[in-house]
């Protein structure tokens, strides 16, 4: 009797044991799915940025750019201009990511919903892989953050080289077409601003603090830009027509060196944006190309 009663005891302890690691397995996986982030990128940048460090989304802009696979059936949350706060909340995210050049556009009915967006700063291409790498560690992601940065790296060393093989910087002017036949002048503190000091190019309209200023036919005129880049920033079909317009009817842009010699480029989504992109290392080789052509090339 006495040996039954200890099997007894022993099997019973051995089943307490299993049952008791089995609760706390289940309370440590839902723990650990707790945990899981649920992360809203507003802007189309972001969504490149997660789909480059193949992170999950439950939430992506609303926009007429091409979404990776990935996130084809992820829900919009609207313009990143202007999000749906009601579509945001209902996600339960636990971070929601913009950019700081929209900053002011997220006001009273984000705090209404206890809703803080965290704004990544992508006025640069080193910005853009400081946070790529940032992310990169915050999301266990090492490794594709490193391969990331490392392209970027590469076509600034190559852009650097051509540059380096020309002793005067050519003069850039660059300019931020708006719908409504309107336009700004992106300065050197402008993410385009960035790519044409990264490929050799000097940017006729400098700045402290401002990325965008108001234009100025006479400092236009003064400056004499020899190559002039167009940022189609949004709605590119009806941008670029009414950049064309412009150029046209203005008898201004026809004494300007860059119109003169035909050096009159359109920067178009998706390699080109006003905030960096991880289409960055492509677009510094489409610039450094335009400002400082190789043999053969056409332009």
């Amino acid at each position: 009797m006495k040996g039954s009663r200890k099997i007894a005891l022993i099997v019973l302890s051995l089943v307490l044991i299993v049952g008791l690691a089995g609760t706390f397995f289940v309370n440590q996986s839902r723990k650990s799915a707790s945990r899981k982030p649920r992360i809203v990128a507003t802007t189309y940048a972001v969504v490149q940025i997660a789909d480059k460090l193949k992170l999950p989304l439950v939430g992506i802009p609303t926009t007429q750019n091409k979404i990776p696979q990935r996130y084809t059936h992820v829900t919009r949350v609207g313009n990143p201009m202007n999000p749906s706060v009601e579509k945001i909340a209902a996600l339960k995210p636990t971070v929601v990511y913009s950019v700081t050049t929209l900053k002011d556009q997220f006001g009273r009915a984000f705090k209404q919903r206890h809703i803080q967006p965290h704004f990544l700063d992508l006025t640069s291409v080193a910005q853009l892989e400081q946070t790529v790498q940032i992310m990169g560690t915050t999301y266990h992601r090492k490794s594709q953050a490193t391969n990331a940065i490392n392209q970027i790296k590469q076509a600034k060393q190559r852009a650097k080289a051509v540059a380096i093989k020309h002793a005067v910087k050519l003069r850039v002017l660059v300019l931020m077409g708006l719908p409504g036949a309107s336009y700004m002048i992106a300065t050197n503190k402008s993410y385009v601003g960035d790519l044409v000091a990264i490929s050799g190019g000097k940017n006729v309209f400098a700045s402290k603090s401002q990325e965008y200023i108001q234009p100025n036919d006479e400092e236009i005129k003064r400056a004499n830009p020899q190559v002039i880049l167009r940022l189609a920033h949004a709605l590119p079909q009806i941008v670029v027509p009414q950049f064309n317009s412009e150029f046209k009817s203005d008898p201004m842009w026809r004494t300007v060196s860059a119109v003169k010699h035909h050096r009159v480029y359109n920067l178009e989504e998706p390699n080109f944006d006003a905030t960096a992109n991880m289409r960055a290392a492509q677009a510094i080789k489409i610039v450094s190309n335009w400002l400082y052509p190789s043999k053969g090339s056409g332009n």
